[in-house]
């Protein structure tokens, strides 16, 4: 819901709105690539570390990703790419495994539904 709601009004959504949508962003993307070889931050509002590899067990971890909420649920809707972000300075990027192209955007297109399709759950 507060993913929807952002997407409905990036620029009027309250921050406790924002907060929900980027934790459940980065909850999604730790599913999607399980590991603790980079750490994805989106201050103040939540990190996740994430993708397989090898992992850090103190200090500042090698592999950061760090974007402000906006930019980061953008990137994960699919509004923004990876590269264009880059290149326009709104990452914060270092070590050889922060690069999170190939794993966003987190969301796919709107469902559609097929004609005589039955749900089975």
């Amino acid at each position: 819901m507060a993913l929807t709601a952002w997407r409905a009004d990036p620029e009027g959504v309250d921050p406790a709105t924002v907060g929900t949508a980027v934790r459940y962003t980065l909850e999604e993307l730790g599913e999607r690539a399980p590991g603790r070889s980079v750490e994805v931050r989106v201050p103040p509002f939540g990190a996740v570390q994430c993708v397989q590899g090898p992992r850090h067990t103190r200090g500042t971890p090698p592999n950061v990703v760090e974007a402000d909420a906006e930019t980061w649920l953008r990137l994960a809707t699919g509004d923004q790419l990876w590269a264009d972000a880059l290149a326009q300075g709104r990452l914060r990027v270092s070590g050889t495994r922060a690069d999170l192209d190939a794993l966003l955007p987190l969301s796919g297109p709107e469902p559609t539904t097929t004609a005589g399709a039955t749900d089975e759950s």
